[in-house]
């Protein structure tokens, strides 16, 4: 069974012009930067702050936030936010669209990701995971006991906790079914669970799944395109109100919830600013 959504329907990257290369070239390089930068940055104050602090992360999560943040102002897109982040540890659930998803929920709020154990080894996105701190699991129903104990001790210790509960990226037009399994970990009295949409605007004249990021497409290439784009989109992120897991029954009640939250935010922001074509 495939581990990544799939469409028969697949877009073609735009050709990149002359023009495109000259953008990827001043884009690229204080993105590369910026990111490795940070990233060294990042590494030098987890020496100290690890011994000092444990698990509790006090300094670097900032650093996280502001790379994430200057990211999306070297490449151009837009970014809007509609609603208020949950306050304290918790957890919050996203739609998943696009490796731009980390840049953007990281440049609103410091948050630990939850991702699935083969993005560790991904060139690039693998590094910066895990020197964020991204918490990497695995789709096996016996590690799930042991999964919720890790969750658990990174909430005691203050952490926002984030994931995916699609399984997979998706063209980000639509809304996959939330799979419950990961949920369990959340379900303690007092907790809350937050809800987020993020929604894409492509270009104009671009095809409308242009952030989108699924199945066998590559990074390189979809880096490049989004680099070379003369005018970009926007990204709109939808904070919907925290859900108190107590009024639910169980996960799987939790996660339908959830779910219907972010589809409808989705879909009604889709509805509300169509593309420009």
């Amino acid at each position: 069974m495939s581990l990544t959504w799939q469409s028969a329907d697949q877009p073609a990257l735009p050709r990149i012009t002359p023009l495109g290369w000259v953008r990827v070239v001043l884009r690229g390089l204080p993105l590369a930067v910026l990111v490795f930068g940070g990233l060294g940055l990042l590494v030098l104050v987890r020496l100290v702050e690890r011994p000092l602090c444990g698990m509790r992360r006090p300094l670097t999560p900032w650093i996280t936030q502001a790379v994430c943040r200057l990211t999306l102002v070297i490449l151009g897109i837009g970014y809007r936010v509609r609603g208020q982040p949950l306050r304290g540890p918790g957890a919050m659930v996203a739609n998943h669209a696009s490796w731009l998803d980390i840049f953007a929920l990281n440049a609103r709020t410091q948050v630990v990701f939850v991702a699935k154990s083969e993005v560790a080894g991904w060139p690039g996105i693998g590094l910066l995971a895990r020197a964020t701190g991204t918490l990497f699991i695995r789709r096996d129903r016996a590690e799930v006991a042991g999964q919720i104990g890790l969750f658990g001790d990174r909430l005691r210790a203050g952490h926002k906790l984030v994931f995916f509960p699609e399984g997979t990226s998706t063209d980000g037009l639509r809304v996959l079914p939330f799979k419950p399994a990961l949920f369990a970990a959340f379900v303690v009295p007092g907790l809350q669970v937050q809800p987020v949409s993020v929604v894409y605007s492509a270009p104009k004249r671009a095809d409308p799944r242009f952030y989108g990021w699924w199945g066998a497409m590559e990074f390189a290439p979809h880096l490049l395109a989004v680099l070379a784009t003369a005018a970009q989109g926007r990204v709109t992120l939808i904070f919907h109100p925290p859900l108190d897991v107590a009024r639910f029954a169980d996960r799987k009640a939790l996660a339908l919830a959830c779910e219907n939250a972010v589809r409808a935010g989705v879909m009604s922001s889709r509805v509300a600013a169509p593309e420009v074509r």
